[in-house]
C-alpha cells in the first residue's frame, strides 16, 4: 500500500551532555510526531485515486479544510482522528475525484433550467412538432418559466431536435403558441434556432434581410420570406439580443440552477465554455457575493467579449471559485443541425440545400489565422469549436502559421468537439501542442441520425474518434457540452464506453475504450486541459477535496449499466455541494 502525508513538523534531534562522564557523549532525543488533525476521513470503501496510468486504490483519505492531507492505509489514515474529526464509512460504496467539465456553458445550463423543456425523449417529452406547441401553450403554468415570461416578455424553449422530430418547426407552429409576444426555441445543437412571427418582427429580420457572415436565414419554399429557422451568426444575433432583457435577478436565478444541476452530476469544475459580458459579470457576482459552491472557469467570447480577459479574474487561481481561464472561438456549426464545415457533402443534404453542400465556415481563412495568432501573443489559452474535418483543418493550420511565428510554448489551445476529425489530423495535434476535447456522447443522441442522415457510413463510425487518439499517444477529454443535452456524466461515461446509439447500434466498436480510460478523460486529463493538473484530478496529497461518492465502482460493473450509476455525493474543496 503506498502511503501519502502531508510534510509533518517535526522536533530537531536534541543533543544531551552526559557531566558525570570524563568523555562527552550524545544521544538523539526525538519530541513526538505532530500529527495534523483531519476534518473528514474517509474509509470503507473503494477509494479509486486516478493517480496512475492504471488503477490504483488506496484504503482511507483525510482531508483538512479544502485541501487532501493523506491518501493510504487506513490504520495511518486513524493517525489523523483528533476531536471532531468526522469519520466516514463508505459501507462499499465508491470514492473518486469529482469530475472536471471539459467543455460546456453553465450559463446556458441556467437558462435551459428557467425556461420550456423542448428536448425529446429521455431527457423530455417534445418528440413532434405538435408536442412542442403544447409544451410551449402550458409555460406559463410552471412558477420559474411564467417568472421568465414576465420579466422578458419571451416566452423560450430550449433542446428541440429535428433528428427525432416528425418535421422542422417553423414560424407558423409557433405562432400558434402567440402572436403578440415573441416566441422562440433553441436548437438542441444550441446553433439554430426557430422564431415566430412576433421574434422576427422585433429582430428586424424581413424578406429584405441578408444571410450574415457565418449564418443563414432559412426562406418559404419559393420565397424570399423568411421561414423562422435561423442558422448560426443570424441566431446567435437573435439570442444575443434576448440576453439583453434578462435582468440581474433571472441571471442569479440561472447560474444558482445551474450548479445545482452540475453538482448533483458529480461535476465539482463547471465551464462557461463561450461567456458573453452578461455572463461574466453574473459570474463575478456571484464570486463577490460566495455564492458559486462549485468552481467555475469561463472563456470569453473572442469576438464579442474579449475586454474581460483584462479583469483580476483572468488568472491561474480562483477567487472564490471563478477565473478566467481564456478566450474561445467557433469556426463552425454543428453536424447534427447540418451546419458544420466538412470537406466532403453531407451524406443527405439538408432541404433546399445541393447535393453538394458540406455547411459552411464562421470565419475566412486569414481572420481565423488573425484570432488564433492574437490568443498567442497575449498568452491565452484558446478554445476552438471546430466540428467538421474542413474546419478542423482550419484550426490546426491557424496554430501552425502560429507557432511559425511566435515559436512554440505549452499554451494547450484545445481542439473542442473535433468529431469528424481524420486520421491525418489526429497526427498534427501532438506536433502542433493542441489538446483535443471529444464528444462521443454524440453516438447515443445523434449516432443513428449521423448514420442514416448526416454523415453515412463508414464516416459516421470514425465520430468522436477516442481510441485513434489515445493510440497516437495523446490524452484526450470527453464532454457532454450542455446544454446541449444534459450535464449527465453519466451518460459521458457510458458513451465514451459503449458508443451505442438511441437504437442500441454501437457507433464506430473500433473507437471504443476502458473505463479508467474514460474516467481519466474526466478527471486527470480533464484538470490537465485546464492547466490544473496540480491541483485537481486525482486523489493526491495537497490536491483540492473536490470528491464523489457513487452508488458503485465503474470498474467493477457491466460496461452496459454504466448510464445507471448514481452519484450520492459530491463534495467541492472540503464542502458537500450535492447529496442525494
Amino acid at each position: 500500500m503506498r502511503s501519502q502525508w502531508i510534510p509533518l513538523t517535526l522536533a530537531s534531534l536534541v543533543l544531551a551532555g552526559c557531566l558525570s562522564e570524563p568523555k562527552q557523549s550524545t544521544e538523539a532525543v526525538a519530541e513526538p510526531i505532530k500529527v495534523t488533525a483531519a476534518d473528514t476521513i474517509y474509509f470503507g470503501g473503494d477509494i479509486l485515486t486516478m493517480a496512475g496510468e492504471r488503477p490504483e486504490y488506496a484504503q482511507a483519505i483525510a482531508t483538512l479544510g479544502e485541501k487532501i492531507i493523506f491518501v493510504g492505509s487506513k490504520e495511518e489514515a486513524m493517525q489523523h482522528k483528533f476531536g471532531k474529526t468526522q469519520l466516514v464509512d463508505l459501507q462499499g460504496k465508491t470514492l473518486l475525484p469529482g469530475f472536471i467539465d471539459p467543455h460546456s456553458h453553465v450559463y446556458g445550463v441556467g437558462l435551459q433550467a428557467m425556461v420550456a423543456n423542448v428536448l425529446p425523449s429521455p431527457d423530455g417529452d417534445a418528440d413532434s412538432v405538435d408536442q412542442i406547441v403544447q409544451i410551449l401553450k402550458a409555460a406559463d403554468q410552471d412558477p420559474t418559466q411564467r417568472q421568465f415570461i414576465e420579466k422578458t416578455g419571451w416566452i423560450l424553449g430550449f433542446g428541440y431536435d429535428d433528428a427525432q422530430l416528425d418535421r422542422y418547426p417553423t414560424k407558423a407552429d409557433l405562432d400558434k403558441v402567440s402572436s403578440e409576444k415573441p416566441v422562440l426555441i433553441i436548437h438542441t445543437s444550441g446553433h439554430l434556432s426557430v422564431a415566430n412571427s412576433k421574434a422576427l418582427e422585433l429582430a428586424g429580420i424581413t424578406a429584405e434581410s441578408t444571410n450574415p457572415q457565418g449564418g443563414v436565414i432559412r426562406r418559404m419554399e419559393g420565397s424570399q420570406e423568411p421561414n423562422g429557422v435561423l442558422e448560426e451568426n443570424a441566431h446567435f444575433a437573435m439570442v444575443f439580443a434576448l440576453t439583453k432583457v434578462i435582468d440581474v435577478e433571472l441571471q442569479d436565478l440561472m447560474l444558482e440552477a445551474a450548479q445545482k444541476m452540475y453538482a448533483e452530476f458529480g461535476y465539482t469544475t463547471a465551464q462557461e465554455g463561450r461567456a458573453t459580458t452578461e455572463g461574466y459579470e453574473a459570474m463575478k457576482r456571484a464570486s463577490q457575493q460566495g455564492k458559486l459552491m462549485i468552481d467555475l472557469v469561463a472563456y470569453a467570447d473572442m469576438v464579442s467579449s474579449s475586454e474581460f480577459m483584462s479583469s483580476p479574474y483572468h488568472s491561474p487561481t480562483y477567487t472564490n471559485h471563478f477565473r478566467i481561464g481564456g478566450v474561445k472561438l467557433n469556426f463552425d456549426g454543428s453536424p447534427q443541425g447540418k451546419t458544420a464545415w466538412l470537406s466532403q457533402p453531407y451524406f443527405h443534404p439538408p432541404h433546399g440545400q445541393a447535393k453538394t453542400y458540406a455547411g459552411y465556415p464562421t470565419f475566412k481563412d486569414e481572420q481565423a489565422y488573425q484570432y488564433v495568432e492574437t490568443a498567442f501573443k497575449n498568452d491565452w489559452q484558446v478554445l476552438t469549436h471546430s466540428n467538421g474535418d474542413a474546419a478542423i483543418e482550419q484550426f490546426i493550420d491557424a496554430v501552425t502559421k502560429a507557432n511559425e511565428k511566435l515559436g512554440k510554448k505549452d499554451r494547450r489551445p484545445v481542439l473542442i468537439h473535433g468529431q469528424t476529425i481524420r486520421q491525418d489530423q489526429i497526427d498534427r495535434l501532438a506536433e502542433q501542442g493542441i489538446f483535443p476535447s471529444l464528444f462521443p456522447m454524440h453516438t447515443f443522441y445523434w449516432g443513428d441520425w449521423h448514420t442514416q442522415s448526416v454523415l453515412g457510413l463508414p464516416r459516421a463510425n470514425f465520430i468522436s474518434p477516442t481510441k485513434a487518439v489515445r493510440d497516437a499517444g495523446l490524452m484526450f477529454t470527453s464532454h457532454h457540452d450542455a446544454p446541449v443535452a444534459l450535464p449527465n456524466s453519466l451518460r459521458v461515461l457510458d458513451a465514451t464506453v459503449n458508443r451505442t446509439s438511441r437504437t442500441n447500434k454501437v457507433i464506430g466498436p473500433d473507437q471504443r475504450v476502458d473505463a479508467y480510460t474514460a474516467l481519466q478523460a474526466m478527471t486527470i486529463w480533464s484538470a490537465y486541459q485546464h492547466f490544473e493538473e496540480d491541483s485537481k484530478g486525482s486523489l493526491e496529497v495537497g490536491k483540492n477535496a473536490d470528491l464523489i461518492i457513487l452508488d458503485k465502482n465503474p470498474l467493477k460493473v457491466e460496461p452496459a449499466t454504466l448510464k445507471d450509476l448514481q452519484v450520492l455525493t459530491t463534495i467541492s474543496r472540503g464542502e458537500t455541494a450535492f447529496q442525494r
